[in-house]
């Protein structure tokens, strides 16, 4: 069977019409959403045709972390932050192609099969990873977004245009980059290119029977620079604002970055319209889909690395607490030529279950020296009534957390703020997160020093909190015990390293 990942970045489940049916924001969830609905109708026809997850979340976040989640079917987090994938993993697309430096006709002779990544997303790229595209057969990689290093052309000062605010940060080399590509159409912003290139990608190589395709397209994460007309459908005024607003988020409280209300609902609206940007580029992807027949023998996964703060706890970005219902949460979408079409499923799924699942779907068999942390959700495309996991995990490298069952969530915090025992796993130190201090390599970890989220210990009821605005730690011990217990277990169950048990004081 052909197997399809599409990963959408920093993608809400509440900015996705198959989990909103078209409702206003603020009908759906509520906590400091706005009043407007985002159409994605090309979520939907995957909905349609696919399996709805409702009770997916997230493991490692952020960026890179989640991929390599994805890559390996285990959780990042237990074990180190940021970081390329290391010379005993046994990643996904070597798994499906084998070792790269062979000729595609002598890879494809011993039985194994063509595998592509093609992404804007310039992280996979960038120091302190660097490496996730090396085992495909064969990569595309679509130029200038975020602080992509890519044109350094002279310009004057003043002559391209580029928000006050980003002008001494890295993202300035965004607004460079666009200036110089020269965008006027929607098809010049590089998720049309993307999807594009994927589009094309598909057409050349349909006649296989079965290969891996791996979209990796950045947006909706910022920078937030959609297109006017599309900011326009939430905010009439477009970009006729103070300049300083087009910076976009910081990751803080919309206290601490000084955002008066209108300014939010600014935000809000990029967002939302870099959304709707995606789903209409990853529609001419579907088109040719249709065109040439493949929902019959493909099985195509939708989803994003994490979510983030939109106004919901009076946050804007990512990271900063714990990885409360907007973050962690997820929108994930299984598309399979027979099974379960227009369907819902609640069971737990995380982006480790990529991996098996994928596997399983090109009949390869599961690395039998590896203890994987995902499951192959087949069967449960199958038989509604499958059964994945009881607990699911979710946290970033050193920081606080998560444990859900789907309806309870415990967000535990370390134990005492010096966050100790704590080891980063591998020899590489992430060049990208900061605040990470190793000390020296033994040959198998380095001592690490870092703070934790100055958040509390939280504990929430989803069935009445979706938001998670209410701590119930306070006024619940013996649920926050059973909880810290199921913690306790699960994390012995992955093998996570002992010190992890012991920093969060359990």
């Amino acid at each position: 069977m052909k197997t399809i990942v599409i990963l959408c970045d920093t993608l809400r489940r509440d900015h996705c019409s198959p989990y909103t049916q078209g409702k206003p924001l603020n009908e759906c969830w509520g906590d400091g959403a706005p009043p407007w609905a985002v159409n994605t109708p090309n979520m939907q026809r995957l909905a349609d045709r696919g399996t709805t997850f409702t009770n997916a979340w997230c493991g490692s976040t952020p960026c890179m972390p989640a991929r390599r989640d994805i890559y390996t079917g285990r959780y990042e987090f237990l074990e180190r932050g940021w970081g390329p994938l290391t010379d005993n993993e046994q990643d996904l697309p070597r798994q499906i192609s084998g070792e790269p430096n062979l000729s595609i006709t002598k890879m494809l002779k011993n039985g194994h099969s063509i595998s592509q990544l093609i992404t804007d997303h310039f992280h996979l790229w960038e120091q302190g990873a660097g490496n996730y595209h090396m085992g495909y057969t064969g990569h595309e990689f679509i130029r200038g977004i975020e602080s992509d290093a890519y044109r350094t052309d002279y310009l004057e000062a003043g002559s391209f245009d580029c928000p006050a605010p980003c002008l001494d940060a890295k993202t300035e080399r965004h607004y460079r980059n666009m200036h110089l590509m020269d965008r006027s159409e929607h098809k010049d912003w590089t998720a049309a290119k993307t999807f594009d290139a994927a589009s094309t990608w598909l057409t050349r190589n349909h006649q296989y029977d079965d290969f891996h395709l791996h979209i990796d397209c950045f947006p909706p994460h910022e920078p937030l620079d959609p297109p006017e007309d599309l900011l326009k459908q939430f905010y009439p005024k477009g970009y006729d604002v103070p300049d300083q607003w087009r910076g976009g988020w910081g990751y803080d409280t919309i206290e601490n970055l000084g955002f008066e209300p209108e300014r939010v609902k600014f935000c809000q609206a990029l967002y939302a319209a870099n959304v709707v940007l995606a789903d209409q580029c990853m529609g001419q992807f579907l088109d040719t889909m249709d065109e040439l027949n493949l929902w019959d023998d493909t099985l195509l996964i939708f989803t994003t690395d994490h979510g983030t703060y939109n106004g919901d706890h009076g946050r804007l970005g990512k990271l900063q607490t714990h990885q409360h219902d907007a973050v962690g949460h997820i929108p994930f979408i299984v598309c399979h030529p027979t099974q379960s079409h227009g369907q819902v499923r609640e069971q737990l799924v995380q982006l480790v279950d990529i991996y098996p699942t994928v596997l399983r779907a090109m009949n390869r068999d599961l690395p039998e020296d590896v203890a994987l942390h995902g499951v192959d959700l087949l069967p449960l495309l199958a038989d509604p009534h499958a059964k994945t996991r009881d607990y699911l995990l979710a946290g970033q490298f050193g920081k606080s957390m998560t444990l859900t069952d789907g309806q309870w969530i415990l967000h535990q915090s370390p134990a005492s703020p010096k966050n100790q025992p704590l080891n980063w796993y591998g020899y590489h130190l992430s060049r990208f997160m900061a605040g990470y201090e190793l000390g020296d390599y033994d040959g198998v970890s380095r001592p690490c020093n870092t703070t934790s989220w100055a958040t509390p210990t939280w504990l929430s009821d989803k069935q009445t909190d979706i938001n998670e605005l209410n701590n119930l730690a306070p006024q619940m011990p013996q649920k926050v015990q059973q909880m810290q217990a199921a913690l306790r277990e699960k994390l012995t169950a992955c093998n996570a390293p002992t010190e992890q048990i012991l920093r969060l004081g359990l």
